[in-house]
């Protein structure tokens, strides 16, 4: 475990972990920072999905301790006109692409200071227009780790472009909600709030066509049953013990889920 004074960067992205490209951007920054503590959130996120991006980093970031710098890369854009920003939300700091990625965690920020990244002085000297990750990110991440002061780094700004996520769709005694993320276990996460089903006898949930029983964990489902309960991330998602929701319902974000009171 890192002591508290010790820099701490974590790293979100959709590399994967076959190539090169993870390991380019921490060698990036620990030649910067060299006492920098990694830890990678995932490299897993689908390849151009933000959304799945923006949420993966939601559901992490208020685990770290104060001071964690977080370097985001999942960028569609790379190479044209969209900015980069780096970000203070709260304890944390952030570096990444300005296309939503960081939205989720930045919206729920109660103080918060943004700028653009405008200053070369802290990007490496050449720069790749397919590996900003590699180039202006990863140098910006570990400078911020380094104690740089935010301004110094661009150019002060008010606002960041934030997802579009799914509403909720209230009609009388029913509920209309989404599938926001699949994770790697086959869940179906919604956008359900937990506190919705505080009362689990007194609703149910179906999808597609299927009634949903509402359960506490995930081992008091049957073999073979769909089941609904709140997850880690603050959501009502759907599960199969020891089998993969997604696999069995050929599931795909944006399904509609509805919860229904008894």
């Amino acid at each position: 475990m890192a002591h508290a004074s010790v820099p701490l960067i974590a790293l979100l992205t959709d590399f994967g972990t076959a190539g090169w490209y993870v390991a380019c951007m921490k060698a990036v920054m620990l030649r910067i920072c060299p006492r920098a503590h990694l830890v990678d959130i995932s490299h897993e996120i689908p390849p151009q999905d933000i959304l799945a991006g923006a949420f993966t980093l939601a559901a992490a970031t208020s685990w770290f301790p104060p001071q964690a710098v977080f370097a985001c890369v999942v960028d569609p854009g790379v190479g044209t006109a969209r900015p980069l920003i780096a970000a203070q939300a709260d304890h944390h700091r952030f570096v990444g692409p300005d296309n939503g990625l960081l939205s989720l965690v930045l919206q729920r920020a109660k103080r918060l200071a943004l700028v653009r990244l405008t200053n070369p002085s802290y990007w490496l000297p050449s720069i790749s227009q397919t590996f900003h990750g590699r180039d202006i990110i990863a140098p910006v991440a570990a400078h911020l780790a380094n104690g740089c002061p935010l301004r110094r780094l661009g150019i002060p700004i008010r606002r960041y472009r934030t997802l579009t996520l799914p509403p909720l769709k209230r009609t009388r005694q029913r509920l209309s909600g989404r599938l926001l993320y699949l994770d790697a276990f086959g869940n179906l996460i919604t956008n359900l709030p937990a506190s919705l089903v505080t009362n689990p006898s007194g609703c149910q949930i179906r999808y597609k066509h299927t009634p949903v029983r509402v359960v506490s964990s995930y081992g008091e489902g049957r073999t073979g049953e769909l089941v609904a309960l709140v997850g880690s991330s603050g959501y009502v998602e759907l599960a199969i013990r020891k089998a993969q929701a997604a696999k069995r319902y050929h599931a795909r974000r944006g399904d509609r889920v509805e919860l229904r009171w008894i």
